[in-house]
C-alpha cells in the first residue's frame, strides 16, 4: 500500500473516521497500532513478524537495563539489542551481497565455491524502522531517556504508519511524549495536514514520476550512449526525481500524521539550496544525518581527536551511510565521495573560512552551484545499475562521450526549466518555513494553491512507480 493509490485513500479514510470517534484514548491508540499493522502487512504479512521482534526484544531490555547490576551487564543487555536488531538487518538487506563478495574474495585465492541461492527477499522499510527502535534502546543505555511505561505507546512508536516504511526516522523523545494526551486534530491541523498530502502526491505523481523519471530512465538505460549534454540532462533529472521522489513521501507522512494529531519532524530543508556539504547533510534526509552523527560520529571521537582522527571520523560514517542506502558497492562509493568532500570543505574552511569575500552573496551563490554540481556527480553512482554504466555516465559529464542519444530538446528543456526553479525555490526557501510562508497569504489564495496541486494530480497519467526509498 503506498501513498499514491486509491486503496491508501479509501484505508486511510477509514482509519481517520473510527480515530475521530469520541472512544477512550488508549482504544484510539490500539486503533491507530492494529491500522499500522495492517497498513504493513499489505506488502506481505509473514514480515510483520519482524516488527514484533524488534519492538518485544528492546521493549524488554530497555526495561532490564536501568536495573542491571553493573556495567558489564548493561552492556550485555545492549549488544543482545544490537546484535538482534541488526541481525535481522544483515541478514535480509545484507546476506546476499556479503555471500557474493565471499565468494569472489575466495575465487581469488584459487578457491571455487558456488554458494546456494539465497533469495532473500527485503523487508520493505526495514532499514528505517531498525534505526529508529535502536535509538530508543541506545538513548536508554545513556541514560539520555527512561523506559517508557507505556508497552501500546511504545509499539506504536515503532510502528507508526505514516513514517513506517520510509522515514522520517522519529526519535522516542520526539514521538512517545505525544501518547500521553488525547490528540483531537483542529480544523487549522487538519486542513495543513491535508494539503501537505497533496504537495508530497503531486512531487511524486507529477513532478517525480511524470516529468523527471522518464528523462533520467532513458539517459540510465544506455549510458554508454550517453554525452556530455545527455549525460548531464539525465543526471539532473535524476537529482530533480529523488529530491520530489523522497521529500514528497516524507511530506505525505508528515501531513498524514498532522491529520491524526501527530507531529513528524521536517526530513528536508531545502538542500539543493546548501551552501557547501555540512548544510547539504544538514537539510537532505535530516532524520538520516543526525541519526548518523548522534549514534555514529560522535561516539566515534566527533572532531575532538584532531583532524586526521575527524577526517576518518567523516568517512567512516559516510561510506557506512552509504551503505545503509543498499547493499551494493555503488552506495560505498557514493558515500565516500560525501565523505571526501565534507573532509576537503572542512580543510578549506580552516585556510579561508575567515576571509570576509567569503561571506558576500555572489560567492555564496556560486558555492551553492559548486555543491549541487558535485552532489549530481554523486547520483550517478546512486543511479547508475553497475559500475560500468557509473563510470560511462560520470565520464562524459566530465569530457564528453559518443553523443548516441537523441533526448529531444522538448527534454532538454523540460529539465533545464525544472532545475531552474528547484535551484531557484531552494534558495529563496533555504531560511524559511513553508508553514510560514502559507500562513502570511490570505485564505482565498491557499485554496487557489489547493485546487491547482488538486488539479494537477487529477490529470496527471497513473503510474504504478514504488517510492524510490522503499528498496532500502
Amino acid at each position: 500500500m503506498v501513498f499514491n493509490s486509491l486503496t491508501f485513500l479509501v484505508f486511510f479514510g477509514i482509519v481517520v473516521a473510527v480515530y475521530l470517534l469520541p472512544l477512550p484514548w488508549r482504544y484510539r491508540k490500539l486503533h491507530l497500532l492494529v491500522a499500522s499493522y495492517l497498513f504493513y502487512a499489505a506488502w506481505n504479512p509473514p514480515f510483520v513478524v519482524l516488527l514484533w521482534i524488534s519492538t518485544l526484544v528492546d521493549w524488554f531490555v530497555s526495561r532490564r537495563i536501568p536495573l542491571a547490576r553493573n556495567t558489564l551487564h548493561r552492556r550485555v543487555l545492549l549488544v543482545a539489542s544490537l546484535a538482534t536488531n541488526l541481525g535481522l538487518l544483515g541478514f535480509f538487506k545484507y546476506g546476499g551481497f556479503l555471500l557474493e563478495n565471499f565468494t569472489r574474495l575466495i575465487g581469488l585465492l584459487g578457491v571455487q565455491y558456488r554458494p546456494p541461492d539465497l533469495d532473500i527477499f527485503l523487508p520493505i522499510g526495514i532499514s528505517f524502522y531498525t534505526f529508529q527502535t535502536l535509538s530508543y534502546t541506545i538513548d536508554v543505555y545513556r541514560g539520555s531517556l527512561k523506559p517508557w511505561p507505556s508497552f501500546l505507546d511504545f509499539a506504536l512508536f515503532v510502528t507508526f504508519f505514516p513514517q513506517l516504511v520510509a522515514g522520517p526516522i522519529v526519535r522516542a523523545s520526539t514521538f512517545l511524549p505525544q501518547c500521553l494526551i488525547p490528540k483531537w486534530p483542529s480544523r487549522s491541523q487538519f486542513a495543513w495536514g491535508v494539503t501537505l498530502l497533496v504537495l508530497g502526491l503531486v512531487e511524486k505523481v507529477v513532478l517525480a514520476d511524470t516529468l523527471m523519471a522518464p528523462v533520467a530512465d532513458l539517459v540510465y538505460a544506455q549510458p554508454l550512449a550517453a554525452g556530455f549534454v545527455d549525460a548531464w540532462v539525465g543526471t539532473l533529472a535524476f537529482s530533480a526525481q529523488i529530491f520530489f521522489d523522497f521529500a514528497g513521501y516524507s511530506t505525505c507522512a508528515i501531513g498524514t500524521a498532522l491529520c491524526l494529531g501527530f507531529s513528524l519532524p521536517d526530513n528536508f530543508r531545502y538542500p539543493y539550496g546548501a551552501v557547501g556539504f555540512s548544510d547539504f547533510w544538514r537539510r537532505w534526509h535530516v532524520s538520516l544525518s543526525t541519526w548518523l552523527r548522534d549514534y555514529l560520529y560522535i561516539p566515534l571521537g566527533g572532531n575532538r581527536r584532531g583532524s586526521r582522527r575527524t577526517r576518518a571520523n567523516l568517512m567512516l560514517t559516510m561510506l557506512l551511510g552509504g551503505l545503509w542506502h543498499g547493499a551494493a558497492w555503488r552506495f560505498v562509493v557514493w558515500g565516500g565521495l560525501h565523505g571526501s568532500y565534507l573532509a576537503a570543505e572542512r580543510f578549506v574552511k580552516r585556510r579561508f573560512g575567515h576571509r570576509r569575500w567569503g561571506r558576500s552573496t555572489s560567492v555564496r551563490l556560486l558555492l551553492v552551484l559548486l555543491t549541487y554540481g558535485l552532489v549530481c556527480l554523486t547520483w550517478v553512482f546512486f543511479r547508475a545499475q553497475d559500475f560500468p554504466g557509473a563510470f560511462a555516465i560520470a565520464r562524459a559529464m566530465l569530457v564528453g562521450g559518443p553523443n548516441l542519444l537523441k533526448l529531444g530538446s522538448f527534454n532538454v528543456a523540460l529539465v533545464a526549466a525544472t532545475t531552474l526553479a528547484l535551484l531557484g525555490s531552494h534558495w529563496l526557501m533555504r531560511d524559511r518555513r513553508l508553514e510560514d510562508v502559507a500562513a502570511k497569504l490570505p485564505w482565498w489564495a491557499r485554496g487557489v494553491a489547493l485546487a491547482v496541486l488538486l488539479i494537477l494530480l487529477i490529470l496527471s497519467p497513473s503510474n504504478d512507480r514504488a517510492f524510490i526509498y522503499f528498496q532500502f
